[in-house]
């Protein structure tokens, strides 16, 4: 994929409980890819960190911001998140702390 395809990049910063950190893995590993067929969509990569405590980064690029949004609005997301919306409302039904929290920020790509 030509990098000067990708215009807009959403990252979302994952941030596990210790005993989360399994399950979280496993949930993207077997993910449905339903993002995968959506327009406006390019490529997406899912990042560990290296160092304990650090938060997982999930690097979506996409045509355009426009493109994003609808992704966040669709049906397709909230199919591919079901799973782990579903963990964070058991958490909360038990009184327990949710597992995993996530953080969304946008970018432009200004230079590759």
């Amino acid at each position: 994929m030509n990098s000067m395809e990708k215009k807009f990049v959403a990252v979302n910063y994952i941030t596990c409980s210790p005993e989360y950190r399994e399950r979280f893995e496993f949930l993207f590993g077997s993910r449905a890819k339903a993002i995968d067929t959506l327009p406006g969509f390019i490529d997406m990569n899912v990042l560990k960190p290296v160092k304990d405590g650090d938060d997982y980064l999930i690097v979506s690029y996409w045509e355009n911001e426009a493109s994003f949004k609808q992704w966040t609005k669709s049906e397709a997301f909230l199919q591919g998140h079901k799973r782990g919306f579903e963990d964070i409302a058991k958490a909360k039904a038990e009184g327990k702390e949710a597992p995993m929290k996530s953080d969304f920020k946008t970018y432009q790509i200004i230079a590759n």
